[in-house]
């Protein structure tokens, strides 16, 4: 009778978690279809713009190496022409980042055009995403390594480092528009086989590298952020290993070592930006939840024997993002007026947690930033390819 009971109340609890599911989806719909078809307008009149458009001097990768420079790395007034030194928190507005603006306009191509063909079904839109995609993984002359071996270079200093990994969070709805349009009848096999392997391929780099290995261990949002990447990769090629062990990490690494029991990240509140790093990391936390998560090992609900839950963590925030006077700390030393927008825990947690609250409040704030570091720091843009 008790097993009948048990199996009863998750089937209700089944049956009204995917009714609010639908309930938001259709809300969030209609909120945005009129900017997802304006963007997928624009999005139709641009020409391909990969890595290979412009270069750096200050690079030691090739034509094809995604290169980019530390943000809170300055001159050194002692030393001008010796290794830079760091500010944290600063980021140095004289820093090469064409390559860095050209990976965040291809996510808003592919975002913006795989979110005009869900709500349409209109092939147009995937054809010109074909025509991105080809340039980006499969055309000789255009296409980006599959590595990030220069990214966050520090001139005079390193060449590369494991930080620069966090560059390409911007190819996360690459790989989610993909998903959306990859079974369109205007997608033709060789292509999806191609670029494919070119995710798998930096998957492996992303695992195998020392670069890759150092970010995977970092113990703050760098950290989580790799996992998150990885993630949303794995999930197109359909590497079901890799899903498996990020699930793993999520519970027996990130929610154990990066979250206090009051909900909060002790190691994004010490630094200079707190308000923003907590919002970063809150973000990455409950992506691992949207995309990792199946009916029998479902990450929302999964909570340590200390009480630690994704659940917890928005408790913890969501205060502090509803009314920003109340946040208990010191403001953050750049950005801080630009925080917060339309952050994606407060839509897929209310999503999940059927939590109207929170999904008015993330219809009330920016739906479209247009600030350069909240860009930089909001890999997602379009909400409606991940549900």
């Amino acid at each position: 009778m008790k097993k009948q009971l048990l199996i009863i109340m998750l089937f209700t609890l089944t049956i009204n978690t995917a009714f609010a599911q639908n309930t938001y989806k259709s809300q969030a719909t209609a909120i945005l279809k009129a900017q997802v078809l304006k963007e997928a307008e624009w999005a139709m009149q641009q020409k391909p713009i990969t890595v290979t458009a412009s270069s750096s001097p200050h690079s030691t990768g090739g034509k094809h190496d995604f290169f980019s420079e530390g943000d809170y790395w300055w001159p050194n007034p002692a030393n001008p022409n010796g290794p830079y030194v760091t500010r944290d928190g600063e980021t140095n507005p004289d820093n090469f980042v064409a390559h860095r603006h050209a990976m965040i306009r291809f996510s808003e191509i592919i975002g913006a055009l795989a979110s005009a063909y869900k709500i349409t079904g209109d092939e147009k839109y995937v054809k010109q995403a074909i025509v991105h995609l080809k340039a980006w993984f499969v055309n000789e002359e255009t296409l980006m390594n599959p590595n990030l071996a220069y990214a966050q270079a520090v001139r005079n200093l390193y060449a590369g480092r494991s930080w620069g990994i966090i560059d390409s969070i911007h190819l996360m709805e690459v790989a989610q528009g993909i998903v959306v349009i990859e079974k369109s009848k205007s997608f033709d096999k060789a292509s999806l086989t191609a670029i494919k392997k070119w995710f798998s391929d930096y998957i492996l780099w992303l695992n195998t590298s020392k670069n890759g290995i150092a970010e995977k261990n970092a113990k703050n949002n760098h950290g989580t952020t790799w996992a998150m990447q990885v993630a949303s990769f794995a999930k197109l090629v359909n590497d079901q290993p890799m899903l498996d062990s990020l699930k793993l990490r999520y519970k027996n690494v990130f929610l154990p070592n990066q979250m206090a029991t009051d909900g909060s990240f002790p190691l994004e509140l010490a630094r200079t930006k707190p308000y923003g790093y907590a919002i970063f990391n809150l973000d990455a936390m409950v992506m691992l939840c949207q995309i990792l998560s199946t009916p029998k090992d479902n990450l929302w609900t999964y909570q340590t024997a200390d009480g630690k839950s994704i659940k917890k963590g928005l408790d913890y925030l969501y205060p502090y993002i509803a009314d920003k006077s109340k946040w208990p700390l010191k403001p953050d030393v750049m950005f801080w007026e630009n925080w917060p927008v339309a952050q994606p825990f407060l839509f897929f947690g209310a999503n999940y947690f059927g939590q109207q609250t929170w999904f008015n409040t993330w219809k009330s704030l920016d739906l479209k930033p247009s600030n350069e570091e909240v860009i930089r720091n909001l890999p997602i843009r379009h909400p409606l390819i991940w549900l």
